[in-house]
C-alpha cells in the first residue's frame, strides 16, 4: 500500500495546552521537539496514528466538526471522569446500535466520543 495513515492534524489556538490535554487523555507525553506552533503526541507509537497540533489564527466557526475521534475504553466510567477532570466537557450520552458512548469536547471545543469497549 502506498498511502498510509500518518497522523491526525488538529488546528488550535494554544498548541501546548491542546497537546498536553491529549497526551494526558492517552496517558503519554508530548513528543520532544514540540513548540508553540506545532506539537505532536504519540509519533513513535506503533499502535495507532499520532496527533499533530498546529497553531492557526482562525477561530472555530462554531459548528460541530464533521470529522471526530471515536475512542474506546474498557474502564469507561473512570476514563470519562478522568478526561473531564483534564478539561473536557460532557455534551450528551447515548445508548444506540448496541453501544454506549458519551460525546465530549476538548478544551478548545473539538468534539470526540468515548465508547464502552466490551
Amino acid at each position: 500500500m502506498s498511502v498510509t495513515f500518518a497522523q491526525i492534524a488538529v488546528d488550535c489556538a494554544d498548541v501546548q495546552s491542546q497537546a498536553a490535554f491529549w497526551a494526558e487523555v492517552f496517558q503519554t507525553e508530548v513528543d520532544a521537539g514540540s513548540n508553540q506552533f506545532m506539537a505532536t503526541v504519540n509519533r513513535a507509537a506503533t499502535g495507532g496514528p499520532a496527533m499533530m497540533f498546529l497553531q492557526v489564527p482562525e477561530k472555530p466557526a462554531g459548528v460541530k466538526n464533521r470529522l471526530h475521534l471515536d475512542l474506546g475504553s474498557s474502564d469507561w466510567a473512570a476514563d470519562v471522569d478522568r478526561i473531564v477532570a483534564l478539561g473536557a466537557k460532557r455534551e450528551v450520552e447515548f445508548t444506540e446500535y448496541g453501544t454506549h458512548w458519551i460525546t465530549l469536547t476538548d478544551p478548545e471545543g473539538n468534539v470526540f466520543d468515548l465508547a464502552e469497549a466490551h
